[in-house]
């Protein structure tokens, strides 16, 4: 049996109702088994009956709103699942560990988490490309006195010499310093990294004083419907072009749970539909609260990517 997560991670399982849907507590209600048809409990249907343990990177938005919906997606289908902030590199690690992860829903390639992959990627399993737009950017106020990051540099003190970053082991933090720092000669700028909350609430707070701000951000993100904002543009395309978020999981997962394989591997989501799951979770101020005011809004979609097996 795999080892429960046991370091030091903050781990809360999801207790998401679907409301047009039925509901499920914990996978302890009876429900139709998703591999044969009959009636099971929890899942058994699949060959492993622990809960399903989804690794959420820390502060990406979009990992986050589709990491608790497909945990509400999951628990109403009879599944245990339980969901863990942590750092990236830490959960690609664990998940080719075969530790303590069972999955991952924002790994982006080719170029953010190629280190990762290149690393780890032989011990792993890639599920598949559920979003095929995400990119890299850095953005400023929509009245900031500069267009592109090559006028950043001259421009300096009109930002307070601060760029203002993410947490310091994301793929896009080294991105700034392996290349758009060095390309655009920001070195003498305060490249400022601590976490993707500090960010927003650094952004937020500039917005409402209408001060000038720049951020490191990438898209899909909901604060560019939030906040007057926009992208400086990157003529040596140092951020690199738009990639793809694929879904990981350790490498014997299909095998322990072939039906939730199956789901994850064929699960695509639009723009339009994840920029208002992003909204409905940041209106609710919780990411289970705008899962399930999502799912309201929207109640067609659970049987959409969970359709029964021929």
């Amino acid at each position: 049996m795999r080892r429960k997560l046991g370091f030091g991670l903050i781990a809360a399982t999801s207790a998401f109702a679907l409301a047009a849907c039925g509901s499920a507590s914990g996978g302890a209600t009876e429900t139709d088994d998703p591999t044969d048809g009959t009636a099971a409990t929890g899942g058994s249907g699949d060959i492993n009956t622990d809960p399903i343990q989804i690794g959420v990177p820390a502060g990406w938005d979009e990992g986050v709103a589709v990491s608790a919906l497909w945990a509400a997606i999951l628990e109403d289908k009879g599944y245990t699942v339980e969901l863990a902030d942590a750092e990236i590199g830490l959960i690609f690690a664990d998940l080719a560990s075969d530790e303590s992860y069972d999955l991952l829903f924002d790994g982006w390639l080719p170029q953010t988490h190629k280190e990762y992959i290149d690393k780890y990627g032989a011990d792993l399993d890639d599920l598949g490309v559920w979003y095929d737009n995400a990119a890299l950017s850095v953005a400023v106020n929509n009245d900031a006195p500069i267009t592109s990051l090559a006028e950043l540099a001259d421009n300096a003190d009109a930002f307070n010499n601060r760029i203002v970053g993410i947490d310091p082991g994301a793929g896009l933090t080294q991105a700034m310093e392996n290349e758009v720092i060095p390309t655009y000669g920001l070195e003498d700028m305060d490249f400022v990294t601590s976490s993707t909350a500090s960010m927003l609430a650094e952004l937020k707070g500039a917005m409402q004083a209408g001060d000038n701000i720049v951020v490191t951000l990438w898209h899909p993100h909901w604060a560019y419907s939030a906040y007057d904002i926009r992208d400086l543009e990157d003529p040596e395309g140092t951020l690199g072009t738009a990639e793809e978020i694929h879904t990981f999981a350790r490498k014997t997962f299909a095998d322990d749970y072939p039906q939730v394989a199956e789901w994850i591997s064929n699960f695509t989501f639009a723009d339009e539909d994840l920029a208002s799951l992003e909204n409905d979770i940041v209106e609710a101020g919780d990411p289970q609260a705008g899962v399930q005011q999502w799912l309201e809004d929207n109640p067609d979609f659970p049987a959409s990517v969970t359709p029964a097996s021929e």
